[in-house]
């Protein structure tokens, strides 16, 4: 096994990767392992990991631990809490229809790095305001849930009295609910434990107006982060979203692992983890099933020639992630009039999703998409495995003759780019539509897709389809590379193909 590291800790809880050769979310084979503090002969705690990455809990502060394996040993430190603040302390009760006041005021009476806990119970809440230097810490069984009724829910102003933007909606800024943990402006936050936060989507009326309002604002997501730095996740199981799920908003140095993100199949516009205009995002061991993208990077769009609120995307790596259904498993786009660079995708696997990576823009965002790799990623029935789409038809004139004429437009700002992508090390089996399907703009067709040593194989089953969202796009089943204004280096190797395939 390779050298194991350290992934997340807080004082009370530690997140581990235990990544051998050639792992993905699962380990080939289960792992035995025990835990000692430094010193010591005795177990404090003993297990065994089907999973790459390990989280611990119930740890005590400012100690020494030893984990241990067959074949490694790691050495940890947890972190120091000035202080452990319970909600029931202030009030919180299972049997309240709203807590909102009373884990406001316990955050509220939290000392700067100190502990938050929510103990075992179901408590349901309005919205919440993290602060800096906190740990929300959730004990097993313990579910912190949304109320449903949008009439008692505060609004996120589309920019606050700084002029900063806090309300958006699909990369524009817009008056939305607030989500049911924000963090605005907040430094060295972090959202632990065992338990559950619960978005409160599948109760009320949230999935029947995805793209309307109400109150004028737009709906919520569960957690969102905007303008904060250094935020980590780990552990915990988010789910049942209004929309996107969890949503950090012009954040640097955002990271999550060991996380869990689960919503209904047929919930609107449920997105996963949808990072926009932030830098340096390390997503590891994550597990997705949701209603939408599972991972979507986003950097803004463009309001006509607006764009003071857009900023780029960069410096984003995800590995040893689970992601299943979905529209996409890594999209990037297409709110994306800010560029989106430097994004490395390693050791996944895809199940199930429609697509695999998937890159989606438009005449009219800008923007660049560069520097992305994906490698050492397993793919099973994905309709499409690879995709990048310059003419994807989104908003009120995506299906215009502006946006999807094939005669070339003028090269301006308005013009996305697409270029150095990456393929490697990929096995892409039982692919439903085409193993890569690239459609770049005539008058700037994408570049410099690399593929390298991908291996794919079909679905006897599949019936035939659009592989892209575009106009003027074929159906098709069982293809290799389609591509249309776009620069391919390197080729796939087509394992098996059906007896109803055509060369």
């Amino acid at each position: 096994m390779a050298k194991m590291s350290t992934l997340a800790l807080t004082s009370r809880s530690a997140t581990l990767l235990l990544a051998p050769n050639g792992a993905k979310y699962q380990l080939p084979e289960s792992c035995p392992w025990t835990l000692k503090t430094a010193g010591s002969s005795s177990n404090v705690a003993q297990g065994v990991t089907e999973k790459t990455v390990v989280f611990l809990t119930d740890l005590a502060p400012e100690t020494t631990y030893v984990f241990s394996t067959s074949s490694a040993d790691l050495e940890f430190t947890t972190r120091t809490c000035s202080g452990l603040v319970n909600i029931q302390d202030f009030g919180a009760n299972s049997a309240l229809e709203d807590n909102q006041t009373a884990i406001q005021a316990a955050i509220k009476a939290v000392p700067v790095g100190g502990t938050l806990r929510i103990p075992a119970g179901r408590y349901f809440s309005g919205p919440l305001f993290l602060k800096s230097n906190l740990t929300v810490l959730l004990d097993k069984d313990a579910v912190l849930a949304a109320i449903s009724d949008w009439n008692k829910l505060q609004i996120l102003p589309a920019r606050d009295d700084q002029g900063r933007v806090i309300g958006t909606w699909e990369g524009l800024p817009e008056d939305s609910f607030a989500s049911l943990i924000n963090g605005i402006g907040c430094s060295d936050v972090t959202l632990t434990g065992t338990g559950i936060i619960d978005g409160g989507g599948d109760r009320g009326d949230w999935w029947s107006w995805p793209k309307e309002t109400r109150r004028d604002a737009r709906r919520p997501r569960t957690v969102f982060f905007a303008h904060s730095s250094n935020i980590q996740l780990s552990g915990i199981q988010v789910r049942n979203s209004p929309s996107w799920t969890i949503h950090p908003f012009k954040c640097q140095n955002f990271n999550a692992a060991a996380v869990k993100i689960e919503n209904p199949p047929n919930s609107p516009n449920t997105d996963g983890l949808n990072p926009e205009s932030c830098e340096g995002v390390s997503l590891t061991g994550l597990h997705f099933s949701v209603g939408d993208d599972c991972i979507a990077v986003k950097a803004g769009k463009r309001d006509g020639y607006n764009c003071d609120h857009l900023a780029a995307s960069s410096d984003i790596h995800i590995s040893h992630c689970l992601m299943e259904r979905g529209h996409g498993a890594v999209v990037l786009g297409s709110e994306m009039s800010g560029d989106i660079t430097d994004v490395s995708i390693d050791n996944c696997q895809f199940v199930g999703t429609d697509r695999g990576l998937r890159i989606k823009t438009r005449r009219g965002r800008g923007g660049k998409v560069a520097r992305v790799s994906m490698t050492n990623v397993e793919m099973d029935h994905v309709a499409t495995a690879v995709s990048a789409n310059a003419f994807y038809f989104c908003d009120a004139d995506g299906k215009s003759d502006a946006v999807q004429s094939r005669t070339p437009g003028p090269v301006d700002e308005l013009t996305p780019q697409i270029k150095d992508i990456r393929i490697s090390n990929v096995v892409a089996s039982n692919v439903q539509l085409a193993a890569v399907a690239l459609l770049g703009l005539p008058e700037a067709p994408l570049s410099q897709i690399y593929i390298e040593n991908m291996q794919v194989t079909f679905d006897p089953h599949a019936e035939a389809d659009v592989p892209l969202m575009a106009c003027q796009v074929p159906a098709c089943r069982h293809q290799g590379v389609l591509a249309e204004y776009a620069e391919v280096i390197g080729e796939i190797n087509i394992i098996s193909k059906d007896s109803h395939d055509v060369d």
